[in-house]
């Protein structure tokens, strides 16, 4: 009853809990970083970015390939999904420049 082959040659729906749980963990582990990142007085205030700026950009790239299916997608579609994703990174990198640029 519950679970059909499709004809069209997509496969049988399986539970994505186990996947969600391990995905769910790993952004755990991510968060932790960035707060210890955010906390550590070794680093300085370029290297403290970049390593938030790279943490959060990880998250977002878990988030949309696992809970939002864009791994289920056509390379067209992974590639239009990015182009927000690669404009943030850009954007973020300008500000990092632009605050940090000895005058």
């Amino acid at each position: 009853m519950g679970h059909h082959a499709h004809s069209d040659g997509h496969h049988e729906h399986k539970s994505h809990k186990k996947e969600y749980f391990v995905i769910f963990i790993v952004l755990a582990a991510l968060t932790a970083l960035e707060i210890w990142a955010a906390e550590l007085k070794t680093l300085t205030k370029f290297q403290k970015g970049s390593a938030l700026t790279f943490l959060a950009v990880g998250k977002a790239f878990l988030v949309a390939f696992y809970y939002m299916h864009l791994k289920e997608e056509t390379k067209w579609m992974k590639f239009i999904a990015a182009v927000p994703i690669m404009a943030g990174v850009y954007a973020t990198v300008l500000c990092l420049e632009a605050t940090f640029k000895p005058f």
